[in-house]
């Protein structure tokens, strides 16, 4: 088998990448696995993985990427305004999938996954336009959040039971 150039890698690593990053925003990332990425992409499972040998890799790789994203839906303009907008997010299911996650990596001991910038872009966002009123406006988001994906869950658990 002939070696493959770096472009080439490359171009398979970013697309792995964006997959990864759908998925983390369609299914979640605990339903993301390497098989449903090799059966999005057609690379191997052993090709993605050779790539992102623990599944962690992949929310590192996209760490930045994610909280660009979240961060852009966000309007710091006001503690009225970033709440509005921050609620309004909260109505798509892109958001509500990076705001599951970052929940479950609460507590989470990896060295790799220290900061979720997503949570940490906007408090320091909030905090730099806003001041402490900011910082406590996102806090305030974060609680009325948690409360939100619980209530999330406890539906789901609700029909399943049903």
């Amino acid at each position: 088998m002939a070696k493959r150039s770096k472009v080439q890698t490359e171009q398979t690593i970013n697309q792995i990448m964006d997959e990864a990053l759908k998925q983390i925003l369609t299914i979640g990332y605990e339903a993301m696995s390497y098989t449903t990425l090799s059966e999005a992409t057609g690379i191997s499972r052993t090709g993605i993985s050779h790539h992102f040998p623990k599944k962690m890799d992949f929310l590192v790789r996209l760490d930045a990427r994610i909280g660009r994203l979240f961060v852009a839906a966000l309007d710091f303009s006001s503690a009225e305004a970033l709440e509005r907008s921050w609620l309004v997010a909260m109505h798509e299911p892109h958001y509500r999938a990076v705001m599951r996650l970052f929940f479950s990596l609460c507590g989470y001991g990896a060295g790799e996954m220290t900061l979720f910038r997503a949570v940490h872009g906007a408090r320091e966002t909030a905090l730099l336009e806003l001041g402490m009123v900011g910082e406590k406006t996102i806090n305030c988001l974060l609680g009325r959040t948690a409360i939100m994906l619980m209530s999330d869950l406890e539906q789901q658990l609700t029909s399943k039971a049903a």
